[in-house]
């Protein structure tokens, strides 16, 4: 996708997840901190269903899961944890609605992608789905069927918004390299051909159409090109776990158009720097590549490098509008 003709990203956002269980309370936050480009925030605090992957099977299609001890268990009938992940996402949309009727511009929302998902959701053995071919396979269908479903439902609600789909994909790497633990925990899993894995995801960038997705992930090696390949029109990373052998696949992410959400503030309790400083990495990395400084400001979106989930409320106020100053700073001194 071309940004320039199609789409125009905001400056920063937040990555989803924000402390605390006050779903109006959240939404107001994130539209108060991001005036171009907020996002529908999530509440892992409230417990299963609110957890990110409690959350995504509850926008599962004719496929159910319930809470075990070891984690979330595929079954035949949606029942009570189900019901409570779909009520509490229905809370978040009506929070969210009631702050950004009135927004017209890009806004972020949040689903889990196939292969974490797979990595996580267990079978009826025990075993997680992604020991089963034809068991992803239908999660893959599944979880495309209820993100059109989601989406169609934010379009309804906010009319106004340019809707940005973002897929949590913390286990891709682990997936791709086949260190996803068996139920024993004495084994891993074989890795998965990374064919597969590019046209599992391709299939989900194609439920938003001409819309961008985003692919996240806060976890090292993020697999740049494979995602560009899969069609994702921005990769979200944590910006300091980079290393020297992921920047010729960063700077051919820039030059192919691919949007950066560059995760350069803490995501737990701490201080903070000046905004510039949070973005210096950024800006020397860009020398080092021999980018243009012009396109920064064009390029990266700036944003937590993880969740807020684990911080104190008062610190994610503060990281969330950190972010905005940091955008306006590489916006204004790109070199």
């Amino acid at each position: 996708m071309s940004e320039d003709t199609q789409f125009r990203f905001g400056a920063a956002t937040g990555v989803g997840s924000m402390p605390g269980g006050d779903a109006r309370e959240a939404a107001k936050t994130v539209m108060g901190s991001f005036e171009d480009f907020p996002f529908l925030p999530e509440l892992p605090a409230r417990g299963p269903g609110a957890d990110m992957i409690g959350r995504t099977t509850g926008m599962l299609v004719e496929l159910y899961a319930r809470v075990e001890p070891s984690g979330w268990r595929i079954g035949d009938r949606p029942g009570r944890d189900t019901r409570r992940a779909r009520s509490w996402l229905g809370e978040d949309l009506d929070a969210l609605e009631e702050f950004a009727q009135d927004y017209e511009g890009p806004l972020k929302v949040q689903a889990v992608g196939p292969w974490t998902l797979a990595a996580a959701l267990e079978l009826r053995n025990g075993e997680v789905a992604l020991s089963d071919p034809g068991a992803c396979r239908d999660l893959v269908g599944s979880l495309a069927e209820g993100l059109r479903l989601h989406l169609a439902e934010l379009r309804r609600r906010l009319p106004g918004a340019q809707l940005v789909l973002q897929l949590d994909e913390p286990s891709l790497t682990a997936v791709l390299r086949g260190q996803v633990r068996t139920a024993s925990g004495y084994r891993t899993h074989r890795a998965v051909d990374r064919q597969l894995v590019e046209g599992a995801l391709r299939d989900l960038v194609a439920v938003h159409g001409t819309g961008p997705v985003v692919v996240h992930s806060c976890a090292p090696d993020v697999p740049f090109a494979l995602l560009r390949r899969a069609g994702a029109a921005g990769v979200s990373f944590d910006f300091s776990l980079l290393t020297e052998r992921d920047e010729d696949a960063i700077g051919e992410a820039v030059e192919g158009g691919t949007r950066l959400f560059a995760g350069v503030v803490p995501g737990t309790d701490g201080p903070l720097s000046d905004p510039a400083g949070s973005v210096m990495g950024v800006r020397t990395l860009w020398r080092r590549l021999g980018l243009n400084p012009g396109l920064l400001a064009e390029t990266v979106t700036v944003t937590p490098a993880c969740g807020l989930a684990g911080a104190s409320p008062a610190y994610a106020r503060r990281a969330l509008a950190h972010c905005a100053l940091a955008a306006r700073s590489l916006a204004d001194n790109p070199e």
